[in-house]
């Protein structure tokens, strides 16, 4: 069993690194590299097929790039046409300005940052789209990663060359819009967890009224079912004393 739940994290860890490896390389990654990092599992056709399914369903294209366009909704798509129109009005670099607007923004010339952000705020819709269809709008992506990007700009200091600029910024934006995903699982999980608590109440609160032809109370309720107060009140303020078959009173909450 223990072999069993190894093989299973070590599987997780690695569809999570070729994920991320593809994300870097703007959403896609060829089947050599997927293939390579699964090599130690010795994966079956079919599990590899799992595999690309699951890349493609978190917006991986295998060998060419997926249209991220198809990913987003129309209150997305206008959102990214309004934000990229006002982006178009930013100034374009040459390669060797932008290096040198680098160089100076790592030694923490101030004006040189503020144009280097200028500079990469393109980036983060293409990184945004990459994203997509992950449970958090395209705005919030793209907030997030501007956000990061203004925070990486002034840690610019810590790579060695201008070229490194790139993968540190984009990094950093890409660290912050799966830190956003993962929050807003998390609160998703926490709310169905309520929801779930509720109704749960609920659901035998009315099937003992039903028995009683009455609104049962907490302490009717508690003996009936085992359960604590605190459960049955934290059920009902969750619901906002929403629990129609439940009569509860001022020294419920006191207790």
């Amino acid at each position: 069993m223990g072999n069993l739940d190894n093989k299973e994290k070590e599987f997780s860890q690695m569809l999570a690194e070729v994920t991320r490896t593809a994300r870097e390389q703007m959403g896609v990654i060829s089947k050599e590299q997927v293939e390579e990092a699964f090599k130690s599992l010795e994966l079956t056709q079919q599990q590899y097929a799992l595999v690309y399914e699951y890349l493609k369903n978190h917006n991986v294209g295998i060998g060419e790039p997926v249209d991220s366009s198809e990913y987003l909704s129309d209150e997305e798509t206008n959102y990214l046409q309004e934000y990229l129109d006002e982006l178009a009005a930013l100034p374009d670099v040459s390669d060797s300005e932008k290096e040198g607007i680098t160089i100076a923004a790592m030694a923490g010339d101030s004006s040189s940052q503020n144009r280097l952000i200028e500079i990469y705020l393109k980036t983060v819709p293409d990184i945004a789209k990459l994203y997509a269809e992950q449970g958090v709008f395209l705005e919030d992506l793209i907030g997030e990663g501007n956000v990061a990007l203004t925070r990486g700009v002034k840690m610019l200091g810590a790579i060695e060359k201008p070229s490194e600029a790139d993968g540190f910024l984009g990094r950093m934006m890409m660290d912050a819009m799966e830190d956003l995903i993962a929050e807003n699982i998390d609160e998703k999980s926490q709310g169905n967890t309520a929801v779930q608590k509720v109704q749960e109440v609920a659901d035998r609160a009315k099937k003992l009224a039903e028995e009683f032809r009455r609104k049962v109370t907490v302490a009717e309720l508690m003996e009936e079912t085992g359960w604590d107060r605190n459960k049955i009140i934290e059920a009902v303020r969750l619901s906002a004393n929403n629990i129609v078959d439940l009569d509860v009173s001022e020294e419920d909450y006191e207790l």
